[in-house]
């Protein structure tokens, strides 16, 4: 039997409440463990000293073959409609997917061996306040479904989750050659009608001169997040940014209980690869600020990457898909902040009903007043 099964149930002993017997859950925004039937909590130990949070050498890493890090075993279920794996609750006997609403075959559960997360960023806000930004969110959508409108009354629409995240730390070196534009501005005569007249007129014209450049920018970039995740859309993912990372804990699986993980889809060297990509935009801003003037081309850029570090860390979202016209959307609560994402129908009826009420106002109005 592996060490981390052991370990697992070890945990889930210290889960179970000493006054009924219930499986004790982590209660967001605090650092407790809570019975939800009978009331009792119980303060989750936290290290004596803290310490600084630990950043892992990349190239070290890849080195000495990541194959070999620490890894546990956890029970999962993959959806068979959207493909996500998440961790499996193995209180029930049927439930649906948190990424797509699709029913989930139970049965389907399998054993995953992964990673272990060094850090995470425990729940902040309860379901009663997700379910209450959520809603907010939903009222401001206009030609929405009906039933979205109260989609989000019943409490089983929002579903805990962990999702996994890469960081990332590096400093860039980059060289490059480009040009510098620098604006001046001329007096140029033409010719237009006024009154039924041709006229001469002057305008001030922008010209740009173009100038050689090249030279050398460095770039820090710390914590960079990288998605883990395929599930879901990256864009609304990113715009639940910013995280308070500050406030990371070493991972403990005592803040996961009650609550769902996906697994990881995206390994360290994709994120990696992805992380590379997300710095070319920060990169680009520093070398057209050396470049100076008025205006900036780049032509050509070479990258040096020093001594990039990584963590993997768990994130909390309250999650939700809603099906409407065989098409899922998302919906994302940063259970940290409360901040809202989603992707939106539109219901087609209340657009077209829009569209003839509107006609049948201009026809009243034109037959109000055309004449005169």
């Amino acid at each position: 039997m592996s060490d981390f099964t052991e370990a697992t149930k070890a945990v889930n002993n210290e889960l179970a409440c000493s006054g009924c017997g219930a499986v004790l859950k982590f209660k967001p925004g605090t650092l407790n463990l809570a019975c939800e039937y009978c009331g009792a909590q119980n303060e989750i130990a936290q290290p004596e000293t803290r310490g600084e949070v630990e950043e892992i050498s990349l190239d070290d890493f890849l080195a000495r073959n990541f194959e070999h890090e620490e890894k546990m075993e956890v029970a999962t279920v993959k959806c068979e409609s959207c493909g996500a794996t998440s961790t499996l609750d193995p209180h029930i006997s049927s439930d649906k997917c948190p990424f797509c609403a699709a029913t989930l075959v139970v049965k389907s559960g399998t054993t995953s061996t992964l990673h272990k997360p060094q850090y995470v960023l425990p729940f902040g806000i309860d379901i009663k306040k997700a379910t209450d930004s959520f809603k907010g969110w939903l009222s401001k959508l206009w030609f929405a479904p009906n039933d979205l409108k109260h989609y989000a009354d019943s409490a089983d629409k929002l579903n805990g989750m962990y999702l996994p995240y890469w960081t990332f730390d590096c400093d860039t070196d980059t060289s490059y050659t480009g040009q510098r534009g620098e604006d001046y501005y001329v007096t140029e005569s033409y010719q237009t009608e006024e009154n039924g007249k041709t006229v001469t007129r002057t305008r001030q014209v922008t010209k740009t001169r173009w100038y050689p450049a090249s030279g050398n920018v460095n770039n820090v970039f710390d914590d960079l997040l990288i998605e883990a995740t395929q599930s879901l859309n990256q864009g609304k993912l990113r715009s639940l940014e910013p995280w308070d990372l500050n406030n990371l804990m070493a991972y403990n699986d005592k803040y996961l209980s009650g609550f769902r993980t996906e697994t990881y889809a995206v390994d360290v060297r994709r994120g990696y690869d992805e992380a590379k990509k997300r710095m070319e935009p920060e990169i680009h801003s520093t070398i057209c600020r050396d470049i100076g003037g008025d205006r900036q081309m780049v032509h050509y850029t070479n990258t040096t990457y020093h001594q990039p570090t990584f963590k993997h860390i768990l994130l909390p979202v309250w999650i939700s898909a809603y099906r409407y016209n065989n098409k899922v959307y998302q919906f994302l609560v940063n259970a940290r902040t409360g901040e809202v994402q989603g992707e939106r129908p539109y219901s087609a009826v209340k657009i077209a009903l829009a569209v003839i009420g509107g006609l049948l106002l201009a026809v009243v109005l034109y037959s109000m007043f055309g004449n005169s």
